[in-house]
Order: C-alpha cells, then sequence, then structure tokens
C-alpha cells in the first residue's frame, strides 16, 4: 500500500455539492442536531399580538415619550398606532363583507328550500287531485 504525504488531508473538505446536504437518519427525520430549528419563528417579520393591543401599547409609549419631553419619539409611536388602527378597521370591514356574504348565501339557500318545499307540496297535492 502506498502512503502518500497528504493521505490524511485529502477529504478534509466537502465537495460543493455537500454543502447544503442534511443530516437523516433512514426514516427521513432529521437528527437533533439543531436544536433550535424547531423554535424559530415562521414569519419573522409579523408581531404575535392583536392589533387592539399594539394600539394601545404605542399609544401608552407615546404618552410616556411625551411626558419625558421627547416629541419626536411620541409622534413615531403614535404613527406605530395609527397604522395598527388602520389595520384593525380593515380587519372589521373583511369581517363585516364576510358576515354579510355568508347572510345572503344562506337566504339564498332558504329560498331554494322554501321552492323546493312549496314544489313538493303542490305535486302531492296534484297527485291526491289526480286520484
Amino acid at each position: 500500500m502506498n502512503n502518500f504525504k497528504n493521505n490524511q488531508r485529502r477529504n478534509r473538505f466537502r465537495s460543493s455539492s455537500d454543502r447544503n446536504f442534511k443530516k437523516r437518519n433512514n426514516n427521513g427525520h432529521k437528527l437533533n442536531g439543531d436544536l433550535n430549528s424547531e423554535f424559530k419563528r415562521k414569519n419573522p417579520g409579523r408581531n404575535n399580538q392583536n392589533a387592539a393591543k399594539l394600539i394601545e401599547k404605542y399609544n401608552d409609549l407615546a404618552r410616556e415619550a411625551l411626558s419625558n419631553g421627547d416629541k419626536i419619539l411620541s409622534e413615531n409611536y403614535l404613527q406605530h398606532s395609527d397604522h395598527f388602527a388602520r389595520i384593525l378597521n380593515s380587519q372589521e370591514a373583511a369581517k363585516i363583507v364576510n358576515l354579510e356574504a355568508n347572510n345572503s348565501i344562506e337566504n339564498k339557500i332558504n329560498q331554494k328550500t322554501d321552492e323546493v318545499i312549496t314544489a313538493n307540496g303542490n305535486k302531492e297535492n296534484n297527485l291526491e287531485v289526480a286520484d
């Protein structure tokens, strides 16, 4: 067997095709090398509080900044509060539209069932008269 001078250094670096390879066991599950990957947020840009809480939060921060004499920071917080107020208004408007759409669909379904019931009642009356 030939012993080359650089034999131990031969496989030091991965090839470019193996760089993004993730370790998995035989049934396809990831190995527990990176435990933090399970706890990462899916949408880091989104805040998971609702808009009403955020409006209250930024109004309180604006009030506090104004009491400390920082008018610019206070205005910044008020702009954030205004942004979430607009989001809350659009969410409520969307809910109203969805409710109206659901009510109109239910009304149409009720009208159709009423028509079917009256049509079946008329057929029964016609059969009784024919007998």
